[in-house]
């Protein structure tokens, strides 16, 4: 278990976190919270690129848990997703 407050992704885990789940950057994309209401520039509509700078600047914008396991790797949103990589 990584604790991403502690030690936050960078921008290459990101990509290869996106990578392997398929998934752009607005996907991954925390919209709860005080933080994304109050960014201007975190909206989904923004490019990957930009997105993965406020991830990695914000760790918190981060949605999660992201499990990887061999079988492969998931956002459990919702939790029930986990089953898929078990």
């Amino acid at each position: 278990m990584i604790d991403y407050l502690k030690q936050p992704y960078t921008r290459e885990q990101l990509v290869a976190l996106l990578k392997a789940m398929g998934m752009g950057a607005g996907e991954l994309l925390r919209r709860k919270g005080d933080l994304y209401a109050g960014l201007a520039d975190a909206k989904p509509e923004r490019s990957d690129a930009e997105l993965l700078d406020l991830m990695v600047q914000h760790p918190v914008l981060v949605e999660r848990p992201i499990v990887v396991t061999p079988r492969g790797t998931v956002l459990c949103r919702p939790k029930e997703r986990l089953q898929e990589v078990l």
